[in-house]
């Protein structure tokens, strides 16, 4: 008697066998990727230690890449420089010519501020960094906006410090690990800076839109008086970003405030620093002098 012919062979057994045991690990893996995505959002804090360990442990690399990438920077710029030359030549010398009335309009003014301070008693101090370091990556491409530090606690970084870099602020510190720290970009959508514009002081807030840009919302609403140009620095209310640092600049104006491009974009900043924590002075209450006993 012919066998029949559908009756299945060892090497097909050991090929729904394989085949079953891929799907089963397919499923067990979508089910674990599923409960670490629930822990995620439920503790977002839950795997901070293993972020910090990963994060430790590509150190070394992610240092290595920026400053090859810094080196890559600059080469592809001088050849681009190199053709580009007899153009900039005269628009650099027209600049230098502008720049010239300016800086002397500017030391008129630093020497009345000088003097005002003096009058008044005031003195102007600048936080010592805590550290300066590379901003070894960033995202780029993701809805949530955060960069790393190549420094940790090995260099005293602590919790919540500003960062900026010589164009203006960058961030503050989020998580800090051994040897590198997790920075909250000013852009990111989680992100909130007092701000005030710089040439009259009209006070309002910064948040990340996520896309690379900050939304400026006025506090006192009406007349919006913003212009596209207008340059943001931090007000230092509330503490935390001491006062005066370049934050943003306007480009778009919107019914209740504007949109405004950062003026410190990570992705070209190579060197960063991390400065202290600013908390305000409180004011200084004036003591009534004593009470002269009543004649009796």
């Amino acid at each position: 008697m012919a066998p029949p012919a559908n009756r299945r062979s060892g090497y097909s057994r050991r090929a729904q066998y394989s085949t079953f045991f891929s799907y089963a690990a397919g499923v067990l893996g979508a089910l674990l990727g599923l409960m670490l995505l629930i822990a995620s959002i439920v503790n977002p804090g839950l795997f901070s230690g293993l972020r910090g360990i990963a994060a430790d442990a590509a150190e070394p690399a992610s240092a290595a890449t920026a400053g090859g990438r810094a080196v890559s920077k600059g080469f592809f710029e001088s050849i681009a420089g190199f053709f580009e030359t007899g153009s900039r030549q005269a628009k650099l010398k027209r600049e230098l010519a502008e720049a010239k009335v300016r800086l002397a309009e500017a030391d008129a003014v630093a020497a009345e501020n000088r003097r005002l301070k003096h009058l008044l008693g005031l003195a102007e101090r600048d936080p010592r960094p805590v550290a300066v370091t590379r901003l070894t990556s960033s995202t780029s491409a993701s809805a949530r906006r955060f960069a790393t530090l190549g420094a940790g606690r090995d260099r005293g970084v602590a919790k919540g410090m500003p960062v900026r870099s010589t164009m203006g602020l960058v961030g503050r510190v989020l998580e800090v690990n051994g040897s590198t720290a997790r920075v909250l970009l000013v852009t990111d959508t989680e992100s909130l800076v007092p701000v005030r514009r710089a040439k009259d002081g009209v006070p309002a807030f910064a948040q990340g839109l996520g896309d690379g840009t900050i939304q400026i919302r006025l506090i006192n609403l009406g007349v919006n008086p913003l212009k596209p140009g207008d340059v943001f620095v931090t007000s230092g209310s509330g503490g935390l970003y001491r006062p005066g640092t370049p934050l943003a600049v306007v480009w778009k104006v919107t019914h209740d405030g504007a949109i405004a491009r950062v003026l410190s974009n990570p992705s070209d900043s190579d060197y960063v620093i991390v400065e202290p924590v600013w908390a305000p002075e409180p004011p200084s209450v004036p003591v009534p002098p004593p009470e002269e006993p009543a004649a009796k």
